[in-house]
């Protein structure tokens, strides 16, 4: 039976260091600490600015590992791109801060893995219900609203801007 070794660890995305407590950590399982390091950073690269969970699965007989990363809340994400601290008590009534449409398809695709949608424009609609539902405006307008206007077509110059980084993710 092999035996394994799970690392659990929270980082800033593309910012893994061999410094404690990830480094002595690795370096207990007799990996390459730094060739570990470097995947790491890679996968994490585009969730620059955000903290999310890297779990490290290691076999200690054949010295494989596989890294799972759980990504930032959609909330978390929102929160982020309005420079709001927390989501809103009332967020029909009191609102905490504004994204924009370029905004919301970043998140989108960011949140790609985890969306269970094939397209773009589904995704965007998904989080706008998500920041509506923490008491963000999108545009400047109900996110109902803007829901609204990309299914009429508004948005739809934006969304064919971000139409490749979705079909790469």
């Amino acid at each position: 039976m092999a035996r394994v070794k799970v690392i659990k660890i929270q980082i800033e995305g593309g910012k893994a260091s061999k410094e404690p407590p990830l480094g002595p950590a690795l370096s207990d399982t007799g990996l390459n600490v730094s060739e570990v390091i470097d995947k790491i950073n890679k996968m994490t690269e585009v969730y620059k600015g955000h903290v999310l969970t890297v779990k490290i699965v290691v076999d200690l007989d054949t010295k494989s590992y596989d890294i799972r990363l759980e990504l930032p809340t959609t909330t978390s994400l929102l929160l982020s791109a309005a420079k709001a601290s927390e989501p809103s008590g009332d967020p029909m009534h009191k609102k905490v801060g504004n994204i924009s449409i370029d905004d919301v398809a970043k998140i989108a695709i960011l949140k790609k893995p985890e969306l269970n949608t094939k397209s773009l424009k589904a995704a965007i609609k998904m989080i706008l219900s998500s920041a509506r539902s923490i008491g963000l405006t999108v545009e400047s307008k109900d996110p109902k609203e803007v829901i609204r206007d990309v299914d009429k077509g508004l948005y739809d110059e934006v969304i064919k801007k971000y139409e490749d980084s979705w079909g790469l993710g």
